[in-house]
């Protein structure tokens, strides 16, 4: 078991160094400018991804706030299990979240969306959503991004094929944002 640990934790600082942790500032910068202007952050994935898309938004909701007073106007789209449940059943599950978009989603508001392949069918429908909404579309993708990395205006892509690996950076990059705006709100008082 040790030296399985030395191996993961190995292989996930030699993520954290790939090229697209360079790409970290622009998304966190449009966090801030979404925070600052009151526009809505929706977030998304697939299993262990929308797990993650929840527990970001609790943290950005309210943890966030904390430094600030108000927190971040965030959604996970994964987290009503009756919206998941009544679109997968009548329109299919490659529209939930896309189609909360399309009913939710202002010009301006910015998508996040979570992958380790990036060719899930709903998380590429719903960037096209974002994109033909006028939205700020970014994807945290491992693998080979997959259809994803051409669909969203801002890929992140991680070129790792581990798909737990892909998923520790989803929250990892997520706590260094909200870390960094706590922060900002702080020097800002």
């Amino acid at each position: 078991m040790q030296q399985h640990i030395t191996d993961y934790s190995a292989r996930l600082a030699g993520a954290l160094t790939l090229p697209a942790i360079k790409q970290v500032p622009e998304l966190a910068a449009a966090f801030k400018q979404a925070w600052d202007t009151k526009k809505t952050i929706y977030l998304c994935g697939n299993g262990g991804s929308a797990g993650n898309a929840i527990h970001l938004a609790n943290d950005f909701i309210y943890g966030a706030g904390l430094t600030r007073g108000i927190g971040l106007r965030i959604e996970s789209l994964a987290a009503n299990s009756a919206v998941l449940t009544c679109l997968a059943n009548d329109i299919g599950y490659e529209e939930v979240y896309a189609e909360q978009l399309r009913v939710k989603a202002n010009t301006g508001d910015v998508l996040l969306v979570f992958s380790g392949s990036g060719n899930s069918p709903n998380i590429v429908r719903a960037l096209e959503m974002g994109n033909k909404l006028g939205m700020e579309t970014f994807a945290i993708l491992g693998f080979s991004g997959g259809k994803c990395k051409d669909i969203a205006k801002h890929p992140l892509h991680f070129a790792i094929d581990d798909m737990q690996i892909a998923e520790d950076l989803q929250l990892i990059i997520g706590h260094m944002i909200m870390q960094w705006l706590c922060d900002s709100a702080n020097s800002a008082k």
